[in-house]
């Protein structure tokens, strides 16, 4: 499920996480080759991300178990 970037902070290994409007976080690293993501790695590049929609795998797990998460 698409969710917008809220914010970000930086976890105890230093690692940059966004924080998603649905409350989950989701790291966002800058690893080349593997993951180009060079905007993470400066203050203009991540408020420039603020809004940008990342697909949150924990709410697609959630929603996976059937009542996304509502019950008694």
């Amino acid at each position: 499920m698409k969710q917008p970037i809220v914010a970000f902070h930086q976890d105890e290994e230093q690692h940059w996480v966004a924080r998603l409007a649905c409350g989950h976080n989701q790291h966002v690293r800058h690893d080349p080759p593997w993951v180009n993501r060079p905007w993470v790695i400066t203050p203009e590049g991540r408020a420039a991300m603020l809004g940008f929609e990342l697909n949150c795998k924990k709410c697609d797990e959630e929603g996976a178990a059937g009542d996304g998460g509502v019950g008694p």
